[in-house]
């Protein structure tokens, strides 16, 4: 079952998987997992679902890997026509459910929001997004006020080869990275 939440009930949140297309007769969807490994996704069964601006609590009660990924039956989600409503959502927890990293390991929502400043101390954006490659990460890094240009760039999310450090108290993404690479 899902329960619609207000906006003053849902906390800081990690989106973990995204809800697919809804499969079969008996309400499954497909899941996508942007956890690592993909599986881990099911280490939780409580999510918040939400997609423009609506927001429920929804609880995945059976899963079942296939080929092409995940199926996920949501537990009060019966018919093809309520698994399609659910078609799109995310799904995500609270920060605090999250198990605790290494000193040098960070979560992608930790990134997100943080100044990138490169290796001659010029501010090159903030961090919007990532995407996955599949070789790498990839920073998808947006001009703000203080930046020195107007530009969108893409930085791969690389370890000593691009991103030098991340200091998460001072909100800052080092990067080695000229600011006119690939113009």
């Amino acid at each position: 079952m899902t329960d619609n939440l207000g906006k003053a009930e849902t906390a800081k949140a990690a989106v973990l998987a995204k809800i697919g297309k809804a499969h079969g007769i008996k309400g499954w969807v497909r899941i996508i997992s942007f956890t690592s490994p993909v599986e881990n996704i099911f280490d939780y069964s409580h999510f918040i679902a939400t997609r423009d601006g609506e927001t429920r609590k929804i609880e995945i009660d059976q899963y079942k890997a296939q080929t092409a990924g995940f199926l996920g039956h949501i537990k009060g989600v019966d018919t093809p026509e309520q698994a399609k409503e659910l078609a799109g959502m995310t799904l995500s927890v609270s920060v605090e459910e999250l198990p605790e990293l290494a000193q040098d390991e960070v979560y992608w929502y930790q990134l997100e929001g943080l100044a990138v400043v490169n290796q001659h101390k010029e501010l090159l954006g903030v961090v919007s997004s990532l995407i996955e490659t599949g070789s790498n990460d990839v920073l998808i890094v947006k001009p703000s006020d203080d930046s020195i240009d107007d530009r969108e760039r893409l930085i791969p999310f690389r370890r000593e080869a691009t991103v030098s450090g991340v200091d998460l108290a001072a909100g800052t993404l080092s990067v080695i990275w000229d600011a006119d690479y690939l113009e």
